[in-house]
């Protein structure tokens, strides 16, 4: 078995909450290992996140100018998902984990 560690993704979130993020590929496990949420406006927003489209955070509030730091091991299985998105497009995911093939 072939452990990489990834960025699962990385970028500006779109409006939309149920936007895809990441989908594990065929034979592989991913472990997601820690997620970045930045606000790079002076603005309050909101973000939404989901694994395997279950909430891990909805309608979070993140300040202006400010990072929230998730720390968590999650496995996602085979052909499961990352979804989110936030009210603005000022607002970043950093989603960092290993994918185990």
């Amino acid at each position: 078995m072939a452990n990489t560690a990834k960025a699962l993704f990385r970028g500006a979130a779109t409006t939309t909450t149920t936007t895809l993020l990441y989908t594990v590929p065929a034979s592989t496990s991913t472990i997601v290992t820690n997620i970045t949420v930045t606000n790079t406006s002076a603005t309050a927003y909101t973000f939404t996140m989901a694994l395997d489209d279950i909430a891990i955070h909805t309608a979070t509030s993140i300040a202006g100018n400010s990072t929230i730091y998730i720390d968590l091991k999650q496995v996602l299985a085979t052909t499961k998902t990352i979804k989110g998105g936030a009210s603005n497009t000022a607002v970043n995911f950093h989603i960092s984990g290993m994918e185990i093939a």
